[in-house]
């Protein structure tokens, strides 16, 4: 018997965006990955990451990754057309996502008591930067602000993460939450109204360092690429002027790391040495003990060693190195000329995600036939 293959998920569900940026547009293209049609709707100037950069052949890095598989439609939401042709696309719609500013969408006459009114089964999901409801709300956010405002950046040796985690991780909460909210819909045949925001999602990201403050006194502290409670793990050089993380979980690998990789047995005599905490309590010792023997050999034998010994431990790598990694998985979208670019494949695997990824949209590309799908010439 053959088993029928499944189409995608989300197949026929109809989002409708009105994005810009990173975090709306991170969130929408997980839901085109998984086959929804997805409706993105820009100013007539155009959503501000196509200008990030040209990196991608002549397109932006941000706007490639996040908007493939989209439609792009201009509406000036002010303008009487363009309004009726807003509403006939929520009216067949099963998602609506938007960023723009707290309290914009209310003002254009979009907010949840109407559109719920209107559009009863319609999931609304408003993505903002510090929540709708507190003094600041109105405050403009930007991922590396919101990094500075949690708290991230002063663990984070009071810097900036190197990627824009705020916008990502929001992106991808406000997903999720889409997804729960389909499912329950499917159950209760009504609409729900969703709010994620950079400032939450940073806040669940810090859960670990704030309770600590509240419950302990105390903040970790920044330490690289150390770990705060469990020595040795982090990276240690080699002959070969690069580092190597190991790490340490249990007495057993201490014990093979010491005979088999170091060759250094008498480590294991210290008793200062002989628990995580001892370890910890007397980390300079430990790590200069460590990497006294690392920064002798060169990069293959010690990787050789800790293969052999059952050891973790893993390469301090550079984004180039990343490109060539065994584990890099890529998918192929069509960009707006007509070229071809390779981006991170989807972090989950499924069936339905294959190795094509979809159409990176022009501005407006879409907005004729838009308009007369919706009735508005």
């Amino acid at each position: 018997m053959t088993m029928h293959e499944p189409g995608k998920p989300l197949e026929g569900t109809v989002v409708v965006s009105l994005e810009q940026a990173v975090a709306a547009p991170v969130c929408t293209s997980r839901l085109a990955n998984a086959g929804a049609r997805v409706i993105k709707i820009e100013r007539p100037e155009g959503d501000f990451a196509r200008g990030y950069d040209e990196y991608v052949k002549g397109e932006a890095t941000y706007f490639v990754w996040a908007n493939h598989g989209k439609e792009s439609v201009c509406l000036d939401l002010r303008a009487d057309g363009d309004r009726e042709v807003f509403e006939g696309m929520l009216a067949g719609a099963d998602v609506f996502v938007q960023n723009l500013s707290v309290g914009a969408i209310d003002r254009l006459g979009y907010g949840w008591e109407t559109l719920h009114e209107r559009y009863p089964r319609l999931v609304v999901c408003n993505i903002s930067g510090y929540g709708e409801d507190n003094d600041y709300a109105r405050m403009r956010a930007y991922d590396m602000l919101v990094q500075a405002e949690s708290g991230l950046s002063s663990i984070s040796g009071r810097g900036r993460i190197g990627v824009s985690i705020a916008d990502i991780v929001t992106g991808i909460n406000a997903y999720g939450a889409i997804l729960e909210a389909l499912i329950r819909r499917g159950r209760s045949g009504e609409g729900e109204r969703l709010s994620a925001s950079l400032f939450a999602s940073m806040a669940d990201l810090m859960a670990v360092p704030l309770l600590q403050t509240r419950y302990a006194g105390r903040a970790p502290e920044y330490m690289g690429m150390r770990h705060p409670s469990i020595v040795p793990y982090g990276a240690f050089p080699t002959a070969d002027d690069t580092e190597v993380v190991i790490s340490i979980q249990n007495e057993r690998e201490w014990e093979r790391l010491c005979r088999d990789v170091l060759e250094t047995p008498e480590l294991l005599d210290e008793p200062q040495f002989s628990s995580i905490a001892r370890r910890t309590a007397n980390r300079e010792r430990v790590e200069a003990a460590i990497a006294a023997v690392t920064a002798r050999l060169p990069e293959a034998e010690l990787i050789a060693r800790l293969d052999c010994a059952l050891i973790a431990y893993g390469k301090l790598n550079e984004p180039a190195d990343v490109l060539d990694h065994p584990a890099l998985r890529l998918a192929q979208v069509e960009l707006a000329n007509g070229d071809a670019a390779e981006i991170p494949a989807p972090p989950v695997q499924a069936r339905w995600l294959g190795d094509h990824l979809g159409h990176c949209p022009s501005l407006g590309e879409n907005t004729e036939a838009i308009r007369r799908e919706f009735g508005h010439d």
